[in-house]
């Protein structure tokens, strides 16, 4: 959510954000629906002056023994046409917040400027390729029965995931490797609901934009999370934290539901697009001048898990029209992925200043005293998991069909 400041004074930076995340723009419709507000506004003062003024004339006229009948009539038609445009306030404010959440938020300034992922900026590529004296396989040959789609599709349908054998327990590995990895980091670790109300999908910006993307549970108007930003991000909703609490950070685990309802047509081959996947998850709150810092420290954190899993990766900022809805400012990481021959997306990190706060009310009270200020939230995959297995298992195969794991998984996995 935006700044009323911003959308009443700078409504150009507006429209520019909007167009170039190619995003709808309804600043027209909010701009006069504010200047109603603040004309219904004047006129309410104009007349809760006037009751005070008309109050203070029978109270004298009372006083003297003289008639106040004309004061006292005057002063219930008052009443009446300040009660009538208090209901029009109230149904303003409620369109106005409605309309409000259909802001994007306002791109960083040094985010490229660009339509789609063409325009994203590659800043650095770390690890080799692996090199082949045989012709690799991509992940769902190389783990045939153990992929078992038939299974995941008599189950729950197309393009849900059924593992087996040592490619469940890989799945397992990772999620308790990465829960430790940012646990040793200094993050608190959280468990979570795996189910979201419509306050807590609103706070974190899925809804309204992507309320069709989501799994819903209508007899209980509950969401499937699609991320574990969701929840962790919720945990401080309509919270005031003090400075000296900053920065907060947490990771979870959960399991994450989407629809990928704009996917058709596109590579949903193996564990490319599904829609359950694994993910660790970091959310951090953050005072708001330290939360471009913390963006790079997050993004040299991710780095080197990559590292440690001996995957090749390349990290791109996003391009105005690829960055989500949400955020300010979006680093992806994408590692190798032998057999497909191509960049497979496995994190994201981004940094949405006080876009979320504003919808969840999360605050900061200033240790130099002063009214409470919006914190800024970041959020980032730690990672996800089905494109980390198509990875490791395509650069990690042998020519017999055995995949052989880096050493921070190999030892405890059965491979």
């Amino acid at each position: 959510m935006l700044d009323r400041g911003l959308l009443r004074n700078e409504p150009d930076k507006v429209r520019e954000a909007s167009l170039n995340k190619g995003e709808p723009c309804p600043i027209d419709r909010w701009l006069l629906l504010d200047e109603e507000r603040r004309n219904l506004l004047g006129s309410t003062e104009s007349l809760r002056r006037r009751r005070n003024e008309l109050s203070q004339e029978v109270s004298s006229l009372k006083k003297s023994g003289a008639p106040a009948d004309s004061q006292i009539a005057e002063s219930k038609k008052v009443g009446d046409s300040i009660g009538q445009i208090d209901k029009e306030l109230s149904a303003i404010d409620r369109e106005m917040a409605k309309v409000e959440l259909r802001f994007t938020n306002i791109p960083d300034p040094d985010v490229p400027v660009g339509k789609d992922e063409s325009a994203n900026k590659i800043i650095r590529t770390s690890g080799v390729k692996p090199s082949f004296d045989f012709e690799p396989k991509p992940h769902w040959e190389i783990l045939g029965n153990l992929f078992d789609q038939n299974a995941s599709g008599d189950i729950a349908g197309a393009n849900f995931i059924l593992l087996r054998g040592w490619a469940a327990r890989l799945q397992r590995k990772l999620i308790n490797w990465m829960m430790n990895f940012h646990s040793e980091a200094g993050m608190e670790e959280i468990w979570t609901p795996f189910l979201a109300n419509r306050e807590s999908m609103t706070t974190s910006g899925q809804i309204p934009k992507l309320e069709y993307d989501m799994y819903h549970i209508e007899k209980d108007d509950l969401f499937l999370i699609p991320t574990g930003e969701v929840p962790l991000t919720n945990i401080y909703r309509n919270t005031t934290l003090n400075e000296g609490d900053l920065p907060v950070k947490l990771f979870g685990y959960t399991p994450c539901f989407r629809r990928e309802a704009g996917s058709y047509g596109k590579d949903t081959r193996g564990l490319n697009r599904v829609h359950q996947f694994e993910k660790v998850e970091m959310v951090r709150f953050e005072h708001p001048d330290n939360s471009d810092k913390a963006l790079e420290e997050m993004v040299i954190h991710v780095e080197k898990m990559l590292s440690l899993l001996e995957l090749p990766c390349r990290i791109s900022i996003l391009a105005t029209g690829d960055l989500s809805f949400a955020a300010a400012k979006c680093y992806d990481f994408e590692v190798w992925s032998a057999g497909q021959e191509k960049w497979l997306e496995v994190s994201s990190i981004s940094n949405f200043r006080d876009f979320q706060s504003r919808r969840g009310m999360i605050r900061y009270k200033p240790a130099g005293g002063g009214k409470p200020l919006f914190v800024h939230t970041l959020n980032g995959s730690g990672l996800a998991l089905p494109r980390i297995i198509a990875a490791l298992i395509e650069n990690n195969q042998t020519e017999d069909g055995k995949v052989r794991l880096p050493s921070v998984l190999s030892a405890k996995t059965g491979t």
